[in-house]
């Protein structure tokens, strides 16, 4: 038997990804591979029955299937799953745009502190009650009165300006996610909105300089994400997905749920004039009933009308972000939705902008660890949010890096140091346990004899 791990080992530090979906609770156990991509440890799933709309509505049911997805991909990877990193979504997700001015005291070149600093700033606005701040996404920065500068690090300047995307949701919905992350005995690493992470999994940086439209399309919500020059330029999330279509069906067609959700998959097309007007499917009926005959041409027709509905939802947040005419690289769908049949069809002729289907294969190295059935079935769509989870992971994991050992490097002032990370960021970061670890280390005094000095 192999031994047993820990999942926050430091050389090639393995990440897992806790993606709390509508229709499925996914933990995903994975690391950087030698290729530069994501190695695969392990997979666990569960149904989803306390999730409504991207928003818990039942903590019990929720920690349960958390619970169950985690025991599986544990015994998957053989590690000890502690620390995740938790997707976002939900209806009352919220953009704004702001701007950010941060005055050096020397001349000197700009490291990564002096932005954390200026990110760190940001976490200070005042949002209307009830709202949180969960991502600060520099796009542009000023040096000096210079515009346009996308990466201010290693430039020399005493003025930095920067404009930012900053991402909101509500206070309540966030502490529902941590408390089911918390009765799970886990440790939320961070918070990452939902269509971030799939960007990072199915969209790649021609696409994001080129110009390029997100959509990710759930079981409870269809995620937006506009990208432009490489920079995040608006995001969204739309109350309507995949589960309202079955709904339609089992209205429609007077069957079961779980019939409707079989149609759908099996059945299922956004474009009703693709179907032949003779092909019938046969239900059977519910306790020795006579069965039931639908028209797959009929089917369509349902499917066809909530599709263009949300396609028309996408197309006005397109055409409100102001980036219509930019998307050089047009529209990429994902998610479960996805897998639709005739939908890349439907969205070109609603929208008029070229269409793809995003799959997170690119992503992913051959491993070893899971058998071809598992590693074929994380290849879909459905899981473009789970190993976009554990991409944004890495990524952060390797800045906090960059960013302690430039500290270590220069050496500040310890109270200077001491003051950026406590300001960096509300939660208590891996970053921050470091600083605070190096503090205590390179002086021997405890963190509260700082109060009261001078």
């Amino acid at each position: 038997m192999k031994p047993r791990i820990t999942a926050n080992e430091k050389e090639n530090p393995i990440i897992v990804g806790l993606d709390i979906g509508t229709t499925k609770i996914c933990v995903t156990v994975g690391r950087r591979s030698g290729t530069n991509k994501i190695e695969l440890l392990g997979v666990g799933k569960a149904e989803s029955a306390g999730v409504n709309r991207g928003v818990v509505a039942n903590i019990q049911k929720t920690v349960g299937s958390i619970r169950e997805a985690v025991a599986t991909a544990e015994g998957q990877s053989n590690v000890d799953i502690k620390v995740v990193n938790v997707g976002i979504a939900g209806q009352h997700i919220k953009s704004i745009q702001h701007r950010g001015i941060l005055t050096k005291s020397d001349d000197d070149e700009i490291g990564r502190v002096d932005v954390e600093r200026l990110i760190s700033d940001m976490y200070k606005l005042v949002l209307p009650p009830g709202e949180e701040i969960i991502h600060v996404l520099p796009q542009e920065f000023t040096i000096d009165n210079e515009p346009g500068i996308k990466e201010p690090i290693g430039m020399a300047g005493r003025r930095m300006e920067a404009n930012f995307h900053i991402i909101s949701g509500r206070v309540t919905d966030i502490k529902n996610i941590k408390k089911c992350v918390d009765n799970s005995d886990l440790e939320v690493s961070s918070l990452v909105l939902e269509p971030l992470a799939s960007s990072e999994a199915v969209l790649d940086e021609e696409e994001k300089m080129a110009g390029v439209v997100l959509v990710d399309i759930g079981g409870g919500t269809t995620d937006v994400a506009i990208f432009h020059e490489g920079i995040i330029r608006h995001t969204a999330v739309i109350p309507l997905g995949g589960n309202i279509v079955t709904e339609d069906i089992r209205q429609g067609c007077a069957v079961l749920r779980n019939q409707a959700e079989q149609l759908k998959v099996r059945y299922g097309s956004a474009l009703a004039d693709e179907n032949k007007d003779n092909e019938v499917i046969c239900v059977p009926g519910i306790r020795g009933r006579d069965s039931k005959e639908i028209s797959v041409k009929n089917l369509a027709f349902i499917i066809q009308a909530r599709m263009e509905e949300i396609i028309e939802h996408v197309y006005y947040e397109i055409k409100s972000s102001g980036y219509e005419d930019k998307l050089i690289a047009g529209i990429v769908i994902t998610g479960g939705g996805a897998q639709l049949k005739h939908l890349v069809q439907l969205v070109e002729y609603i929208t008029g902008i070229d269409c793809r289907i995003g799959y997170p294969n690119e992503y992913l190295a051959k491993t070893d660890m899971l058998n071809k059935q598992s590693f074929d079935e994380m290849k879909s769509p459905m899981y473009a949010t789970s190993i976009g989870l554990l991409i944004k992971g890495i990524q952060t994991v390797e800045e906090d890096e960059a960013t302690q050992q430039e500290v270590v490097y220069k050496n500040p002032d310890k109270l200077k140091v001491k003051e950026i990370t406590q300001t960096t960021n509300k939660k208590e970061s891996w970053f921050t346990k470091i600083i605070s670890d190096f503090i205590k280390d390179d002086s021997g005094i405890d963190d509260d004899s700082f109060i009261g000095k001078k």
